[in-house]
């Protein structure tokens, strides 16, 4: 028996049991043993039968006198009543409909008990109290104890799987492999940081002698998460350093040339952030950079800085977006900017058959597929711009035929796609074993707090865009409690008759059906606003006068091409809209979006949606609707309200929600006690040191076999790209 030993082959396992492990993600032993509790029940303060109080939860142990089984006087509910006492008196036990009572305790069994005290017409009794068998053979030993008379762990099941049944499986599992666990950190980091061994930590998460065990043994499990992907992350930072990659040269004066005709002039953070990516091109081993920057701070003017500098150096550079919508607005972006040289700027997406080339101071080509794909191998495309069409073909037969591939791919630039490595790299620059590897930039909109991006994107180097471009208006946000809803509404009608536009988002797009309803949790059944249903309510009852659309993701990308397109050039007052539109629509004449539900969104996601209005000249307005009290709802909304700082705003997102809600990152396979540490930044950076201690002197791991086989197993369960 090892790890990775079915879960249906062990002991007291079958297949029932397995079914409803697998709901938890436990498929083996190791899933098994690594499956932490939630929280701890301290029931290790034992009282004596004399010192209970009426209505109080009490932990005691007592000896049966006698045990009977009875019926209630209408015959509907089975009573089991026993007697217990221990050297200070005796104490009446009542069971409601738990009949195998009877015949499970007998007299003379030592209980551990833990129940409540009521009173009925015989006077006190403990009541239905939960109970464990002791050995009266043996000297008493609470740390034998599993359910009672400890630290009781308790874990988040699912349906028929309870912590008493794990922790019935769990202890006789860890006895089992007493001494037998190797373990998996360097014993000089364990004394370093006074960590416990590998052993003693399964021993003490799950069944703790103390709490402060529960704690240190919770620590080093943290720890240990964050070590690996520290190790992980500098091991891909050294094998990028190995990697070729193409040199382009600063051409300084045709980067002036291309700045001095801009409209604008970039901030200085956009300077910094050219110029770091700049010295990145002149290496002989790919780029691999992060850059952030808030909601119009201008990151597209510098990855197209970049690539006006690889396209004079006859290399491609390729735009990987992940909306349609976003993608022809990157197109039309990038055009604008090259308008004045000699360009050549090509669009593939996978959900429409229409795809474009622009040959710059002509109008837009349409041509076929296989005709854009044989420009684009033949160099003739300078820039594509697509969808994950790019490295997805859409007809699986003719799969190779469909490959996008590239004469000389300088640059990969991921927008708002956070993780694409090299595997994926590889596959957009189409590169064989021994080809240059393309330099790599990608780029969020969504603020990463440092922390997290320290501890999860290690092996990126990381540019900021904290300033926002000169005379942009700060938004004006409001929380509208339900009475201030009309007045909103009169403010909406006002902007609108100035000729002034409006977004108004909503959770979902229609009402779940009533079958569906049924199945939700109690979360879910708060009352949602619906796209369909607010379109219907708002078009005839509130805004009969003014002209309204709705979009959301179920629609044809022509037909959402088409609404936004529109929008654009004022053909109506009022979208309403899905979280569609949370990245890449500009529309400068919107100035008002009102959120309904806020509270079902995070402050990253929040933040986002902001930023679709206040990017014309007129001043702009953010409306939160919420019918939440909730603690944290209120947190949340009342930081968006205070602060417009996208990186304050995701600093405090990680404190309330946690990391897991940052881009989906609870795909990545860490468990949720590894999600939570990377809250704890003292940890990641002892953790990314020990991990830097570990590799300096020795990159293969030559030396540290369990480690490297450890990091192996980390990075197929992992997925941090």
């Amino acid at each position: 028996m090892n790890f990775s030993t079915p879960a249906q082959e062990l002991p007291r396992i079958g297949t029932i049991y397995q079914q409803r492990l697998k709901k938890l993600g436990i498929k083996t032993l190791g899933d098994l043993l690594f499956y932490f509790p939630e929280r701890y029940e301290d029931l290790s303060r034992i009282k004596k039968i004399k010192d209970i109080k009426i209505n109080e939860e009490a932990c005691l142990i007592a000896d049966v006198m006698e045990i009977n089984q009875e019926k209630s006087w209408r015959k509907k509910m089975s009573i089991t009543k026993a007697f217990v006492q221990d050297d200070s008196g005796i104490i009446q036990i009542v069971w409601f409909n738990q009949p195998y009572l009877s015949k499970s305790i007998r007299k003379g069994n030592k209980l551990l008990l833990n129940g409540k005290i009521a009173i009925g017409k015989e006077g006190a009794y403990l009541s239905s109290p939960s109970y464990e068998k002791i050995n009266s053979e043996k000297e008493l030993n609470l740390s034998d104890a599993v359910h009672l008379g400890r630290i009781v762990p308790i874990y988040a099941g699912t349906q028929g799987l309870s912590s008493r049944w794990l922790r019935y499986i769990l202890k006789p599992l860890l006895s089992a492999f007493k001494n037998k666990i190797p373990e998996t950190l360097p014993k000089k980091i364990l004394d370093k940081h006074g960590l416990p061994g590998l052993e003693e930590s399964l021993w003490q998460i799950h069944f703790p002698d103390s709490i402060e065990s529960a704690e240190s043994a919770k620590k080093r499990f943290l720890f240990e998460q964050l070590f690996f992907i520290s190790l992980s992350t500098l091991q891909k930072k050294i094998k990028l350093l190995e990697t070729k990659a193409p040199s382009f040269p600063a051409n300084l004066p045709l980067i002036k040339k291309f700045l001095k005709g801009l409209p604008f002039q970039l901030t200085e953070a956009q300077k910094k952030a050219v110029w770091e990516i700049l010295q990145d091109l002149e290496k002989n081993y790919p780029m691999n950079r992060l850059l952030q920057g808030d909601v119009g701070s201008g990151k597209t003017v510098v990855a197209a800085v970049a690539a006006i500098n690889i396209i004079k150096a006859k290399g491609q550079t390729v735009i990987m977006a992940p909306t349609e919508i976003l993608t022809k607005q990157h197109f039309q972006t990038i055009f604008n900017f090259f308008k004045d040289f000699n360009v050549n700027i090509g669009i593939l997406t996978g959900k429409t058959d229409k795809f474009y080339s622009k040959k710059l101071k002509s109008d837009t080509i349409e041509v076929s597929r296989q005709k854009l794909l044989k420009m684009v191998s033949d160099g003739k495309i300078d820039i594509l711009v697509g969808t994950q069409a790019l490295i997805v073909p859409s007809r699986k037969k003719s799969a190779e035929k469909n490959k996008v591939k590239f004469k000389n791919l300088g640059m990969v630039v991921i927008d708002e796609q956070h993780r694409f490595g090299v595997k994926q790299r590889a596959v957009l620059a189409g590169a064989l074993p021994g080809q240059p590897i393309p330099h790599f930039l990608s780029m969020t909109a969504t603020p990463i707090p440092r922390s997290l991006a320290l501890s999860i994107w290690g092996d990126l180097d990381i540019s900021v865009i904290n300033q926002m471009p000169k005379g942009r208006k700060k938004i004006i946000t409001e929380i509208v409690e339900p009475d201030r809803r009309k007045k909103i509404y009169d403010f909406i009608r006002k902007e609108a008759k100035e000729g002034k536009q409006t977004f108004i988002i909503c959770p979902r797009i229609e009402p779940k059906d009533p079958e569906e309803q049924k199945k939700s949790n109690w979360f879910e059944k708060i009352e949602m606003k619906t796209v369909k249903e607010e379109y219907e309510k708002l078009s005839k009852e509130i805004f009969p006068d003014l002209k309204m659309e709705m979009l959301h993701g179920k629609m044809a990308p022509k037909e959402k091409d088409l609404i936004m397109k529109n929008f654009k050039k004022k053909k109506f007052d009022i979208l309403i809209s899905t979280s569609v539109v949370e990245v890449g629509i500009d529309i400068p004449n919107a100035t008002v979006i009102a959120i309904e539900g806020a509270d079902r969104f995070g402050l990253a996601q929040l933040h986002q949606f902001r930023g679709r209005v206040g990017r014309g000249d007129f001043q702009s307005y953010c409306f939160l609707f919420s019918d939440s009290g909730a603690k944290k709802t209120n947190q949340r909304l009342n930081a968006l309200a205070k602060y417009d700082d996208g990186f304050k705003l995701a600093e405090m997102d990680l404190k309330i929600r946690g990391p897991g809600d940052f881009f989906g990152v609870k795909q990545w396979g860490l468990p949720d006690y590894a999600m939570a540490a990377l809250k704890d930044v003292e940890l990641v950076s002892i953790a990314k040191e020990s991990a830097k201690e570990i590799i300096k002197g020795d990159p293969s791991l030559k030396k540290y076999p369990i480690i490297k086989r450890r990091l192996e197993g980390f990075e197929e369960n992992v997925h941090l790209e």
